[in-house]
């Protein structure tokens, strides 16, 4: 090869239907002899439009030889899998170019395992791509190139997102886990493939709460003096308007007596009932203001320009404010200093 690190991707001459799947199509399974991909009539590409994708077929897994380290060993307690895949930008003409290598140590809900992964580029959430499926495996070697068309403009906007799933006898569907890798803090060049393993994660398996849900992490560094806040990301929101145009942003507050002392903002985030954030904030608590100090994490929409509308509210702190998740997440937080602590929690309206 000319380039070491490069890997040949060819665009088939049609797509046979192998481009786009509708979610209405997510709990079906193709009944013929390619159990893989199902079929949509006639020809159909979205090559120019941020949605475009397409399958682009097999990688050669020799190109992907990794280096001996412990991502193969060292998985977490309670561990559900883990996921290996890689990244590449083509500048010049404005496609993402993702490889799905492989999967380890999956955890079926039957004895036997037959899993598959779609692979959606957020915000758009309406359409996904789809690996084949590997028969009776817990750790399936996948080796396949799917291709984005996504602009430049648009790329450190969106978020990748891997749903793996397990096929049973019955051809029903089970989600085994999830990846989200928001590429907005990523360098994406046409000389730089990123090889990337993340765990799996179940968190977002339960459906939405009334008003959606937010999920974030809290450390306090006791030394410090430092409360931390690591907005992740927010699920089922209900939007005002269509849903693409909207943007949403997560206002953090901290408050001592029900006396506002700080709040920060995440950068809002378009056209998703489900943004993603991952973005840290840190405030200056002093330990004894522990007992009294609470923190509000306020979900809102831009409406125009001066105006933006609350889509809903949780507050996290002691027994005088909070009880329940929120109060075991804030004391978790303090039991543990130093760790970053994390979980879901839903969203109110009460003020």
């Amino acid at each position: 090869l000319s380039r070491s690190r490069s890997v040949p991707f060819i665009i088939p001459p049609t797509l046979h239907g192998r481009d786009w799947i509708n979610l209405m199509n997510e709990e079906q399974v193709q009944q013929d002899s390619d159990p893989y991909v199902i079929p949509q009539p006639g020809p159909r590409s979205s090559f120019h439009s941020l949605a475009g994708a397409y399958v682009v077929g097999t990688i050669n897994p020799e190109l992907y030889k990794f280096p001996e380290d412990q991502s193969e060993t060292d998985f977490p307690e309670g561990s559900i899998g883990r996921l290996w895949f890689s990244v590449e930008y083509e500048q010049e003409s404005e496609r993402l170019l993702v490889s799905l290598i492989k999967v380890r140590k999956l955890q079926p809900p039957a004895d036997s395992c037959s899993p598959f992964v779609k692979i959606y580029l957020l915000p758009d959430e309406r359409r996904y791509l789809q690996s084949k499926t590997k028969r009776k495996t817990l750790n399936p070697q996948f080796d396949e190139n799917f291709v984005f068309q996504v602009s430049s403009k648009m790329l450190f906007q969106s978020t990748l997102k891997f749903l793996v799933y397990h096929v049973d006898k019955q051809k029903k569907h089970h989600l085994l886990g999830q990846v989200i890798f928001p590429l907005k803090n990523e360098t994406l060049t046409d000389d730089s493939k990123i090889v990337i393993w993340r765990d799996l994660e179940k968190d977002n398996l339960e459906p939405p709460s009334e008003y959606g849900d937010i999920q974030f992490s809290l450390s306090y560094n006791d030394y410090l003096g430092r409360l931390t806040v690591v907005v992740l990301r927010a699920k089922g929101l209900k939007l005002q308007g269509e849903s693409h145009t909207a943007s949403v942003y997560v206002k953090v507050s901290l408050m001592n007596h029900n006396k506002f002392i700080k709040s920060k903002k995440t950068a809002a985030v378009l056209g998703s009932l489900n943004p993603v954030y991952n973005e840290t904030f840190s405030f200056k608590a002093d330990q004894t203001d522990l007992d009294t100090a609470s923190l509000s994490l306020s979900v809102f929409q831009n409406i125009d320009r001066d105006k933006s509308q609350l889509l809903g509210r949780v507050v996290v702190g002691p027994f005088m404010y909070t009880r329940g998740k929120e109060l075991e997440h804030w004391n978790e937080m303090i039991g543990k200093p130093k760790e970053l602590v994390k979980r879901w929690h839903a969203l109110c309206h009460s003020t």
